[in-house]
């Protein structure tokens, strides 16, 4: 499909991602990713006011989150703009983009704002009233943990997801555990250079705020708490679950952060460029849902979803990015699809890098837009799942203006 909207390349970023209780816990999502925003947009010489729509993606909320985009959309310095906050777990990155693009496609807008933030550190604690219960009692719910444990369908965590995909396809523990060092070993190719992939998107050395945005707290170099696996390491683990395969190494860690994409009209995306020679085109967008208890299988069909709107095969994608939780997700893809464990994730992955759910999908398409303009140009594909057994995917184009 040829949707009116594009990405004016560069005029994307994203914060490293900290593993939580690290250097971004006691930052407000929603008021940190506006501060970042002021600074990248300032950085690219984009004024808030060509705005005229925004999105906000997040799954955890913070305080006066009720009031989502048009609060975020004001710290930045473009109260003109208003639009939706949208929730859809791990695939609130492609969602928000969806949003943005479908906007511009009907006419009512020509730059979008598509922000994703979320802190899963120090998730909220939230206390339901209920007075039927004895005596009156509510019930109450740790929002971070309580939903990483139990879908409510089920009852089922997300680990089991990965169990009963591990168990209805044969995937083993070595086998994971081979997939989860390729990945470590393709994210130092981001690192090389001192970091020249991640700098393309990323401010580094970047500076981190304190809590009330007036100073500077302390700095990071990259990305933050990330494990080094070793094959004597990996095999020494037991899997989390009684009877299961998947270890703590063989997935990936709750982390902070916020990544944010611009979208416009192909006008305004030459004028919000950086390089106004290359193209970002939106070709294709998927959504899926999987059996129920079966997450990891459902990026495949959303995948395929993306590519028929594209008019594409997945051998014609020359980067393919996924969002893993699990190594369970790239091994599930790659048998289903023929698509070569070595040529997915390059540069990095969430598997790695960590998980601040929404934010996640944001930072991959940015990295597969960079991956492809690296190359020259050419098609690429991002897929991941989320909570629910659902999945979205999307299938972009970097080529000349």
């Amino acid at each position: 499909m040829d949707y009116k909207a594009e990405i004016p390349y560069g005029a994307y970023w994203s914060t490293p991602f900290a593993r939580w209780q690290g250097s971004f816990a006691n930052l407000h999502a929603v008021e940190f990713a506006a501060h970042v925003a002021r600074e990248a947009l300032a950085k690219r010489g984009i004024e808030p006011r060509v705005f005229d729509y925004g999105v906000l993606g997040f799954s955890v909320p913070q305080k006066h989150s009720f009031y989502g985009l048009p609060w975020l959309s004001g710290l930045v310095g473009a109260g003109q703009v208003g639009g939706p906050t949208l929730m859809q777990a791990c695939a609130t990155g492609v969602r928000t983009l969806l949003a943005a693009a479908q906007e511009i496609e009907v006419g009512m807008a020509s730059a979008a704002l598509v922000v994703n933030c979320d802190r899963t550190s120090n998730g909220p604690h939230l206390y339901y009233p209920n007075p039927r219960g004895p005596g009156g009692t509510g019930a109450a719910e740790d929002w971070v943990m309580d939903n990483f444990g139990c879908d409510p369908l089920g009852p089922h965590s997300m680990l089991q997801t990965a169990e009963n995909v591990a168990a209805r396809h044969g995937i083993a523990t070595a086998e994971q555990h081979e997939v989860v060092l390729m990945r470590e070993a393709q994210y130092r190719q981001a690192l090389a250079d001192d970091s020249a992939f991640l700098k393309r998107f990323m401010t580094l050395p970047f500076a981190v705020p304190a809590p009330g945005f007036k100073k500077a707290a302390g700095t990071l170099a990259g990305d933050e708490g990330l494990t080094q696996s070793t094959p004597e390491g990996l095999a020494k683990l037991k899997p989390v679950m009684a009877g299961g395969t998947v270890t703590y190494g063989g997935q990936t860690h709750p982390a902070d952060g916020n990544a944010a994409i611009v979208v416009a009209t192909r006008d305004r995306a030459r004028e919000l460029a950086t390089d106004p020679r290359i193209a970002v085109r939106l070709r294709g967008f998927g959504l899926a849902r999987a059996a129920l208890a079966h997450m990891p299988e459902s990026t495949v069909p959303a995948a395929q979803r993306a590519l028929d709107q594209a008019g594409r095969s997945v051998a014609q994608m020359d980067a393919v990015k996924t969002h893993n939780p699990f190594a369970v997700n790239d091994l599930y893809f790659a048998r289903q699809t023929g698509v070569a464990l070595a040529a997915m994730n390059n540069y990095g992955c969430s598997l790695v890098w960590g998980h601040p759910q929404a934010p996640m999908g944001t930072r991959s398409v940015i990295e597969l837009i960079e991956e492809l303009a690296l190359r020259g140009g050419g098609w690429g594909l991002f897929t991941g799942c989320a909570a629910g057994d659902t999945a979205m995917a999307v299938v972009i184009e970097v080529g000349d203006a």
